[in-house]
């Protein structure tokens, strides 16, 4: 065999027999955390937990409020108050509402009276679905903020067990005792 050859076949033996003196020593010394265990509640879905909260009276506020703050809800209501003043204005026999409208305003005015604050229920109840978001996401915030500290924890663990083997293949390999047993081994292997 060329030098080259013996140097590469020493090469696994010896990396094997490191490995095992390496065991030997190191694996007593290294220390990892516990496992991290969750010890929070479940996440729940916050419209299942609003859902939960919603009686009848904020579920018809909320219906108004979509209804009205629509456009089909302004087209369709402007086109009424457009044919009452036209068919007010041209009609032949008998006006019920004449200009200035009377009738018209005090039903406009009825609307306003009672769809603001239907429209304020909704947007209160709108409020307190964020402030339970808020409060939703502070837990989220937390329970990650716990995570990627047991995570870091564990990564200081596995630097420290690292330089512990990384100072232990060194002192294999420089090290008098170390240099005599390798010089059996290449004996053994030499006979073989």
């Amino acid at each position: 065999m060329a030098g080259g050859d013996v140097q590469k076949n020493l090469r696994v033996p010896y990396l094997l027999f490191c490995l095992l003196r390496l065991g030997e020593k190191v694996m007593k010394k290294l220390h990892f955390p516990e496992p991290f265990v969750h010890k929070h509640e479940p996440l729940r879905n916050i419209n299942e937990i609003i859902d939960e909260k919603l009686t009848f009276a904020q579920s018809t506020a909320d219906r108004v409020a979509r209804i009205m703050g629509s456009w089909k809800f302004i087209i369709i209501q402007s086109s009424i108050l457009a044919f009452w003043a036209v068919l007010n204005i041209v009609a032949w026999t008998r006006h019920w509402d004449p200009y200035p409208f009377i009738l018209m305003n005090l039903f406009l005015s009825l609307q306003a009276a009672y769809t603001a604050p239907v429209i304020m229920m909704s947007q209160n109840r709108l409020a307190a679905r964020d402030r339970i978001e808020a409060h939703q996401d502070f837990l989220v915030n937390q329970k990650a903020e716990e995570e990627v500290r047991a995570i870091l924890t564990h990564l200081a663990a596995q630097d420290h067990a690292l330089a512990i083997i990384h100072q232990t293949l060194d002192s294999l390999v420089t090290s008098p005792d170390t240099s005599g047993e390798l010089e059996d081994h290449r004996d053994k292997h030499d006979a073989n």
